[in-house]
């Protein structure tokens, strides 16, 4: 629902506190202004550098009453009144000044009479910050961010001298989609930093734009490597499984899946691929970073950081290491801060109806809450193991091309090696200037350093997780029936 029509029901309805969290206050107030028009409201709005000043009256704008103060704009507000009309009253970021006690209780007693008289305080602030007074006599709206046919507004009036500067079709899809998620000022900024460098609207500018806002949020980083399927090798049952899901144009919307597996078997790789593969930014969450000193801040920072990932949907929300960041769960050494940010993600994950494909990967499935994988929360846990022979040869391949390994070095043994220790051979063979089967002797398999864990996570793994590698479900090869045949005894019969 649109601002103006949600603050025309509230209005309607006599609430007269309405507080409008937007971090774009002039386009809102214009929003106000256009509704108060159009219903014939009487309204003002006052800051604290231009004082109180009435938009539909243009020989009233910039006059000087109650600059800079925010105590008498309130005491200013009856007289705004009248006996059949709807006063508003737009204080821009009076949350600075609802510290102190006289101007709390002023505003407390204006918003008991503005039910009788019809008179409204609104409050456009980028934050929610009511004083527990004022609590039950506001009612808070957020102002969206702009939809595709406002994006769309935007580029065209940037483009009006120059249409042909406009994208069309497929490239406009792609342009709206990488400008979902910001504001009207930063999307026209995105614009025109495009059309400056390029003549046209591409999405390569409004990325880069979007990459320095979610550094300014710290809660999210983007992704910009280059990888793809095709610098992955094996886990073709993975990749099959995503690129179907995320298949544009689709009228269920995918959830996401959990990558459990061996250390080094490629579960990070592929995530960083997969949005490459599907034309999908990549975004990454650190759940470390989330924590916060304060108290609340963690709560806070996980919400925010899911908003923003919600509002540059479609994209990829991907978080590595989840029982590491998650290994407080359940306990009391942080006053259950943990648990309550573990909750705020699984709600998300069961409710959320943004185009967000979420990845989380892990390594201990033990450290790992089991509420994690409820179905409807993800669409499959995939368990990847350690490559089979065809995927080591493809694994080989690649890499020996990506660091010029000579034809005539051998491959070493390497029966349990994962992708990451058949990167690391040929890496230090480059390095080093040695053969393979010497870079080997540098090279120890998780497989040894971590054996008990490899074979209690595959022991976990099998019959409970999709296979990464191949259709079904994940079975040790000691667990797969053997194929029972006719014994037949070769050679001569002795008769």
């Amino acid at each position: 629902m649109k601002l103006a029509e949600q603050l025309n029901d509230y209005i309607n309805a006599a609430f007269s506190g309405i507080w409008i969290q937007s971090f774009e206050p002039d386009e809102a107030e214009h929003e106000i202004v256009r509704a108060a028009d159009e219903k014939n409201w009487k309204i003002a709005a006052w800051d604290v550098a231009g004082g109180l000043r009435f938009p539909k009256a243009a020989e009233s704008a910039g006059t000087d009453v109650a600059t800079g103060d925010p105590l008498a704009v309130l005491r200013a507000l009856p007289a705004l009144a009248s006996e059949k009309g709807t006063a508003l009253l737009v204080l821009h970021n009076y949350h600075r000044f609802l510290n102190d006690p006289e101007v709390v209780q002023t505003a407390f007693s204006q918003l008991v009479a503005g039910k009788r008289q019809r008179t409204f305080i609104v409050v456009l602030a980028p934050i929610v910050q009511i004083p527990v007074e004022l609590e039950k006599h506001f009612v808070v709206i957020e102002h969206s961010l702009p939809d595709r046919e406002q994006l769309v507004g935007i580029a065209r009036e940037l483009t009006t001298e120059n249409p042909e500067d406009l994208p069309t079709g497929e490239s406009m899809e792609r342009v709206l989609d990488s400008a979902a998620g910001l504001t009207r000022y930063e999307a026209e900024g995105a614009f025109a930093l495009s059309l400056t460098r390029h003549n046209a609207i591409r999405p390569e500018a409004i990325w880069e734009l979007k990459a320095q806002t979610l550094k300014k949020s710290n809660l999210l980083t983007l992704h910009r490597g280059q990888e793809t399927f095709d610098s992955l090798g094996g886990l073709s049952n993975l990749k099959d499984f995503c690129r179907r899901a995320l298949q544009p144009g689709k009228q269920v919307k995918a959830r996401g899946v959990l990558a459990l597996g061996v250390p080094g078997s490629g579960k990070s790789c592929f995530a960083k691929a997969l949005g490459n593969e599907t034309g999908r930014p990549t975004l990454t969450l650190d759940v470390g970073a989330l924590y916060g000193s304060l108290v609340g801040a963690t709560e806070a920072n996980i919400r925010q950081a899911l908003r923003i990932a919600d509002a540059m949907a479609p994209c990829i929300l991907f978080t590595d290491e989840l029982e590491k960041g998650l290994s407080g769960v359940g306990g009391q050494g942080d006053s259950g801060v943990s648990t309550r940010l573990f909750g705020t993600i699984l709600s998300w994950l069961a409710d959320h109806e943004s185009d967000v494909f979420f990845i989380g990967t892990a390594n201990d499935v033990s450290k790992l809450p089991p509420e994690f994988t409820r179905a409807e929360r993800l669409d499959g846990v995939f368990f990847l193991d350690l490559p089979n022979i065809a995927e080591r040869d493809r694994i080989w391949a690649m890499y020996r091309q990506q660091f010029a390994i000579a034809e005539n070095y051998q491959r070493p043994d390497d029966t349990s090696w994962t992708g990451a220790e058949i990167r690391a051979c040929c890496r230090l063979s480059a390095l080093l200037d040695v053969t393979l089967s010497q870079a080997a002797q540098h090279v120890v398999p998780v497989t040894v350093t971590a054996a008990e864990s490899v074979e209690k996570l595959r022991t976990w793994a099998g019959g409970r997780c999709l296979n990464a590698s191949e259709p079904g479900i994940y079975q040790r090869a000691s667990d797969r029936p053997i194929r029972t045949g006719r014994r037949v005894q070769r050679g001569p019969s002795n008769n």
